[in-house]
């Protein structure tokens, strides 16, 4: 099939379209051509800008592809572009939308796709836009009888990400450790969680590509092995070598301090990130996540150390002063007994 993504850089991204040349299929990537990113066998480009007036039709044009992967989804106004682009254009529409999009707390645990209703609090504008934006493509699908796929992938790493660590410290969370500096951990750090690979994410986009069955429907698709969060910083002790110094803050306070890094925790992670794969299987029956939760982090460590062994000096800064507060705290907090 002739393959269409939107984005095509990213880590999700770029895991989809290495498991759609595995497959054969003939890729097209959509993107504004900033970033270059070698892949196994060739891919085409269309250099375009969907956030300018008419970029993504103008770029396009009259081509036709047999399905349209959205990676570059993330509020009504780019639902309703992707949605009124094409239409008549590919037989299958492939949206990316986010666990975040939930309502907590959940209805279900393990959490099921149809049994959940969607984010409908603005303070938290990834979580409220995502939500919108599935809002609109559900009342278009109803409308129009599109067809529309929904993944809604839950955290999600990969070599090349940018999303480990409570800070998003990535590199740092390393250093720190080997340093012995503490790390941040929210709440008591007991949220059970389940840390998906990107590769194994990537199969289920591949797996529903051109299928009718998953028109109308929206997924999730994780790994089945269950962590808790405080199980991230110890395995990458376990990887250095050192135990990890971790105090814990609680995720409010975390927003407090750092709201457009740390909102996430408080309206998301202190949930149980646990979710049924159950639906995915009915039309992917294949779809198993292989990296284990060790492997995945060793990879990580190994690419840290390898490319991206640079620590951000203001998340390192705030992670320092975030850990100051806690210790003057803890030891007012003991001089309050007797």
């Amino acid at each position: 099939m002739k393959i269409l993504i939107l984005g095509g850089t990213g880590v999700i991204s770029r895991a989809i379209v290495e498991r759609l040349l595995e497959k054969n299929h003939e890729v097209v990537l959509f993107n504004r051509g900033k970033r270059s990113v070698p892949f196994s066998r060739d891919v085409r480009i269309i250099v375009g800008d969907r956030y300018a007036e008419k970029g993504l039709e103008q770029a396009i044009g009259k081509e036709t592809f047999d399905a349209v992967i959205d990676m570059i989804c993330f509020n009504r106004k780019d639902a309703e572009e992707t949605l009124r682009v094409f239409p008549g254009r590919t037989g299958h529409i492939i949206i990316t939308s986010s666990i975040a999009a939930y309502k907590r707390p959940y209805h279900t645990l393990p959490t099921k796709e149809d049994a959940e209703e969607l984010f409908d609090n603005p303070v938290f504008p990834y979580a409220f836009n995502k939500a919108e934006m599935e809002r609109f493509i559900w009342a278009e699908v109803k409308k129009r009888q599109l067809p529309v796929t929904v993944i809604r992938p839950s955290l999600t790493y990969g070599i090349g990400a940018a999303n480990i660590g409570v800070l998003r410290q990535n590199y740092g969370i390393l250093y720190r450790i080997r340093n012995e500096k503490p790390l941040v951990m929210f709440g008591d750090g007991s949220t059970p969680w389940q840390f998906t690979f990107v590769e194994d994410l990537a199969k289920a986009y591949v797996g529903v590509v051109g299928n009718p069955k998953t028109f109308g429907q929206a997924y999730h698709a994780t790994t089945d092995e269950i962590h808790r969060w405080e199980d991230l910083y110890l395995e990458f002790g376990r990887i250095v070598g050192k135990e990890p110094q971790i105090v814990h803050v609680p995720s409010e306070l975390l927003m407090q301090a750092a709201p457009s890094l740390c909102s996430h925790l408080f309206f998301e992670k202190t949930y149980p990130g646990v979710f049924d794969n159950g639906k995915i299987r009915t039309v992917v029956p294949e779809f198993k996540a292989e990296v284990s939760f060790q492997e995945g982090l060793s990879k990580i460590a190994e690419w840290f150390d390898r490319e991206a062994s640079e620590v951000d000096p203001d998340k390192d800064r705030l992670e320092d002063q975030i850990v100051a507060y806690y210790l003057e705290f803890a030891g007012k907090m003991k001089d309050l007994m007797p």
